[in-house]
């Protein structure tokens, strides 16, 4: 299903259609891992037309279901029962500050066959864990990849993203759901970040840029490395004869699509290391203007990519590129409270100082609403 903007799922449920009912397995499940104790609260993300919001009421929960389709929350809220404690509201839960949700801290959070459709599934998850109540789950029920058809892999979840999804997780318990991943994250966890090499490259010089760039909430841009494992700046090598500015804007377009002019690429520094006994050379780069959004241009190399906010970066979950985190610590300096040696050689200044905030995100984020998304 290749919708890309809200207006599509609203006019998707306007017309009345709908998604896989939630099953018999999946209340079983629920109710044997996730049924409250006590009085509790439930968010559920993307809850089309309420039916998971609605089963969790009857549990127990009281619920706040949201959805950035406009007819689904019209919808849910007419047919739910007037004695329900479920509360639909019409919210984009990656553009609208996470701060006009109902409430500040819940006890369950769940996401059913949405998502896989998220942009920026880390930095998303690190701003939910903080409204998660100690002692409470994020439970994200999906498809996985390998079992649907090529055509519908943006639906569901390949095994590595599931990776992705659950480190920095301490429990992470996974069930079958009539073919669906029913997938319980608790307790989640705050080590530092560990920074990984790729392995040892051919036997020569190694020459590159580290390009940074940050988005309309101050997000820094990072990708998975689908062989090695680590997040890592956009970069890669000069052509022959290449300005370092000119790599960073054409490699930044030919790995995310982003469009920038070199004019507005500056070289802040160089940064010496070795890698495997191997002279390395990384010059840091900063995009301060570009245009479009981030999209999968080299699978092969990347599996995704994602905005991710500074003040998390020292503690995430999975390992960072070295030469990135060189990078990221010459815009930011400070970032990172240990690193690999570098030897590092400054060309100019940062136009401004581009300190991360260590107040929550959650309370700073924009109500901006994008004007496209990935199809949910």
């Amino acid at each position: 299903m290749g919708y890309t903007q809200p207006e599509q799922w609203h006019e998707h449920y306007a017309r009345g259609e709908r998604f896989r009912a939630v099953t018999d397995t999946e209340r079983a499940l629920l109710e044997t891992h996730l049924r409250p104790a006590a009085a509790a609260t439930a968010l559920d993300v993307g809850c089309g037309l309420g039916e998971l919001a609605l089963h969790l009421c009857q549990m127990g929960y009281a619920v706040d279901a949201v959805d950035y389709a406009e007819s689904a929350i019209g919808l849910a809220t007419a047919a739910a029962p007037a004695d329900a404690k479920v509360h639909f509201l019409h919210h984009d839960i990656e553009r609208d500050s996470l701060s006009a949700l109902p409430q500040a801290i819940y006890d369950l959070i769940t996401f059913r066959l949405a998502y896989a459709f998220m942009t920026n599934r880390t930095w998303l998850l690190n701003r939910l864990r903080e409204h998660l109540r100690p002692g409470g789950a994020v439970c994200i029920i999906t498809p996985l990849a390998d079992t649907v058809a090529a055509g519908r892999r943006g639906i569901a979840l390949a095994e590595e993203e599931i990776t992705l999804t659950t480190a920095g997780w301490r429990s992470a318990e996974r069930f079958d759901a009539d073919g669906l991943l029913f997938l319980v994250l608790r307790e989640p966890g705050t080590a530092a970040t560990a920074c990984a090499d790729k392995g040892r490259p051919a036997p020569q010089a190694l020459a590159g840029a580290g390009v940074v760039v940050t988005d309309a909430q101050d997000r820094v841009l990072l990708g998975w490395s689908v062989r090695r494992g680590v997040w890592e700046l956009p970069g890669g090598k000069p052509l022959a004869g290449e300005a370092l500015e000119h790599t960073a804007v054409r490699e930044l377009h030919e790995e995310t699509g982003l469009q920038a002019s070199a004019d507005d690429a500056q070289v802040l520094a160089f940064l010496t290391d070795a890698t495997h006994g191997i002279p390395r050379l990384t010059a840091a780069v900063r995009v301060t203007a570009h245009h479009g959004e981030p999209a999968v241009r080299e699978p092969h190399l990347i599996l995704r990519w994602e905005w991710h906010s500074v003040a998390d970066l020292p503690r995430l979950a999975t390992a960072l590129f070295t030469p990135s985190a060189h990078v990221l610590e010459t815009v930011w300096p400070g970032l990172f409270s240990s690193l690999p040696p570098v030897h590092r050689h400054f060309v100019r200044q940062l136009p401004r100082s581009e300190e991360p905030s260590p107040q929550r995100e959650t309370d700073r984020c924009s109500p901006r609403r994008s004007p496209a998304r990935e199809a949910r």
